[in-house]
């Protein structure tokens, strides 16, 4: 029997593949399947070139028998830390909640480092085979806007954790300029004017929001911002608080009380202080930010500003639960308000 047209239409249509239509529209995979499965997640511009990609290529979806319903696979993605930032108890909080309420959900975890210049989206898709249901991005670092932007084009739901993008996007970040002002406020409330900061690496947003508390502070007390009681940090160097705060005692006129944008700085600046002979907090006062473990038993226990760590973890997730559903909530950023932990680094200023 010779091929008729009709013939080689349908031959055509049973070769024709989702990756097929998916080049064909200039989009991902995963977002043919969620336009052919009737979800949201997909613009309705790049809805329309899948729907008109099936047409030309004459696609037709095969009925299969239903699969056994698989566990829907979150990723977490953050950057790889140094020992040193890995350990201060951070990050661990913020992934320990995460794999609770995944846990939880009924969802499984897979954790990615990321590193400089990768593709983060096509590591993933290589380690598992397919594109993970969701994505939470944390912290920033190396992770920075060029990062967010590629992972926001691949139409993967995602939610950032301690960090936040201009693009319309999902976040669930502490509220860090709250963090910095009640920090400076509780100094200034002390009775002190002299007020130093320790600043972070400009490139986590939560640091810069700290270090805008401290000036709001400083502008709300009538108290002129002195860049020499602002040190930056020296890159490279392994324990950066401590080098700021030798720095601050090292000026003809040291502050009496330091500000940290983390507690991790805060540890470095009361080893620089003890290293000088000088008392914390009878000689000067300093109060970190985090209210990591370790901040209760250092030597005296740190005043700080307490982070909810692990409630951002678990929020997190919760956002990304309700982007896999079958409704799309709008762009949000939820902040988790903190408070000030008070123990014993801070107390009046000395004796003029």
């Amino acid at each position: 029997m010779v091929p008729t047209d009709t013939d080689d239409q349908q031959a055509v249509a049973r070769r024709t593949t989702l990756r097929d239509v998916a080049s064909a529209a200039g989009v991902s995979v995963s977002a043919v399947s969620l336009v052919l499965n009737g979800k949201s997640g997909v613009s309705a511009e790049r809805r329309q070139r899948v729907i008109a990609a099936m047409k030309s290529l004459n696609y037709t979806q095969t009925t299969r028998p239903a699969p056994a319903r698989r566990t829907a696979v979150l990723g977490m993605l953050m950057e790889h830390l140094s020992a040193t930032a890995s350990s201060d108890g951070f990050i661990a909080e913020i992934v320990s909640g995460v794999e609770d309420a995944a846990r939880r959900a009924g969802f499984q975890l897979l954790l990615h480092l990321y590193r400089p210049g990768a593709d983060p989206i096509g590591d993933i898709r290589a380690l598992m085979g397919r594109d993970v249901d969701g994505l939470l991005v944390a912290n920033g670092g190396d992770i920075g806007e060029d990062v967010i932007a590629e992972i926001l084009l691949a139409e993967v739901p995602a939610v950032l954790i301690e960090n936040y993008v201009p693009q319309p996007s999902h976040a669930v970040v502490a509220d860090n300029v709250t963090a910095g002002l009640s920090a400076t406020r509780h100094l200034l409330g002390l009775g002190h004017r002299r007020v130093g900061l320790l600043a972070g690496s400009p490139r986590y947003v939560s640091l810069l929001d700290r270090r805008l508390g401290y000036l709001a502070a400083l502008d709300e007390a009538g108290i002129p911002v002195d860049p020499a009681l602002m040190p930056p940090q020296e890159p490279g160097h392994p324990k950066k608080g401590y080098a700021q705060m030798r720095k601050l005692l090292e000026l003809p006129e040291p502050p009496t009380a330091v500000y940290a944008v983390s507690d991790k700085s805060a540890m470095g600046a009361l080893e620089a202080v003890r290293e000088v002979g000088l008392r914390v907090p009878d000689d000067i006062s300093i109060v970190g930010t985090d209210d990591v473990a370790e901040s209760a038993y250092t030597s005296p226990p740190l005043t700080t500003v307490h982070v909810p760590k692990r409630a951002m973890g678990e929020a997190a997730v919760a956002v990304l639960q309700q982007l896999l559903g079958p409704e799309q909530p709008p762009p949000s950023r939820l902040v988790l308000q903190g408070r000030v932990v008070v123990r014993e680094s801070a107390g009046p200023p000395p004796p003029a």
